[in-house]
């Protein structure tokens, strides 16, 4: 439920409140407004129908939340909510892209990867130290190996980072090396992993399942949301269907119909939406048009030597100038694009 104070209510009162709820045994929220103070209570609606908040004098109107995810939904945030990844800002004004190789294979290929998707403007370094593979014999990552040296690489590129947590056993790792954890489209409705993600600080993304409805995926969300931490990222990656001209069917009306239900921050991954590196452009464009607060798009120093989605991945001279490109998007769309600062920028603050 969703109880609105009046203008004048004070922060007295409203903690008063507050504490009438978390008393009762429901989850209070507390969200103060430019105008007005709003309040949530997450629960059991007879318990909270029991405390009359109607005839407190300071409560204005008290409304249900209609949508199954609670803490997700604009019913209760309509204002955007902005995730600090490490020094980037998503979900912001500012326009953010992810960048880097699908596995992490050395710290040379790393590096030199990580050198040039920052040279042409992205502010996270993705990459995988481990690899759900569909085949038991496909390169399955270096794990925590990898891990070291992408704490390493973005150390010395001042890349903030994201990788894949597989594993509820690897979960310590995977937060200390890195500046946020993916949680892949296989483990989207592993509710486990979730919650356990839930319980970290750690900014979170959350790709779409491969045959996940939106309300399944915003339900994972609040999953990790409701169990405390609510930096969390959705990503749409692209759904399965009965199209096999391209690994994956991109559904860019989720990314429309997800900002106007959901506060949360959208990502879009054109890599793993289209699995072909000529239509990795079209849909990251795309992409930046509906409205999409960021890109992770797949970079290999060179595609053809890469032991894992190849036929995706972009060099580093296409994935320049597809950031190029992309600008003039950026800006029609009424946001901005801020490349880091290079090395000799870096050396001199």
């Amino acid at each position: 439920m969703i109880i609105i104070l009046k203008a004048d209510t004070s922060e007295a009162d409203a903690k008063e409140i507050l504490a009438q709820i978390e008393q009762s045994g429901l989850q209070p929220l507390h969200m103060p407004g430019v105008e007005r103070t709003v309040l949530g209570a997450l629960g059991d609606e007879r318990v909270l129908q029991s405390l009359h908040l109607e005839n407190h004098p300071q409560v204005e109107a008290i409304k249900p939340v209609l949508s199954k995810y609670k803490l997700v939904s604009r019913e209760i945030y309509p204002q955007d909510t902005v995730i600090q990844l490490g020094k980037t800002p998503v979900g912001s004004q500012q326009f953010t892209i992810m960048g880097g190789p699908c596995a992490i294979e050395s710290e040379e290929q790393l590096l030199e990867t990580a050198q040039q998707v920052k040279a042409a403007g992205a502010t996270v370094l993705r990459g995988g130290a481990f690899k759900p593979r569909t085949s038991p014999y496909s390169f399955q990552g270096l794990g925590v190996a990898g891990l070291k040296i992408m704490q390493q690489v973005g150390q010395e590129t001042r890349l903030d980072t994201i990788t894949e947590l597989m594993d509820i056993k690897d979960l310590d790792d995977v937060a200390r090396y890195t500046s946020a954890i993916q949680v892949g489209a296989r483990n989207m409705q592993n509710y486990s992993l979730l919650k356990a993600v839930g319980e970290t600080q750690k900014p979170i993304l959350l790709k779409r399942g491969l045959s996940a409805t939106i309300e399944e995926l915003l339900l994972a969300a609040e999953y990790i949301v409701a169990t405390g931490n609510p930096n969390v990222m959705i990503c749409e990656r692209g759904i399965r269907t009965f199209e096999t001209a391209t690994r994956n069917t991109l559904d860019l009306n989720a990314v429309a119909y997800i900002k106007e239900k959901s506060h949360l921050p959208v990502i879009v991954d054109p890599s793993h939406g289209t699995g072909v590196r000529t239509l990795v452009g079209p849909m990251a464009k795309a992409g930046v048009a509906c409205g999409a607060d960021g890109l992770i798009i797949e970079c290999h120093r060179n595609p053809r030597e890469s032991v894992s989605d190849a036929a995706q991945a972009l060099s580093p001279t296409d994935f320049s100038e597809l950031v190029q490109q992309l600008r003039p998007f950026i800006e029609a769309s009424g946001r901005t694009f801020i490349p880091l600062p290079d090395a000799d920028q870096l050396g001199a603050s």
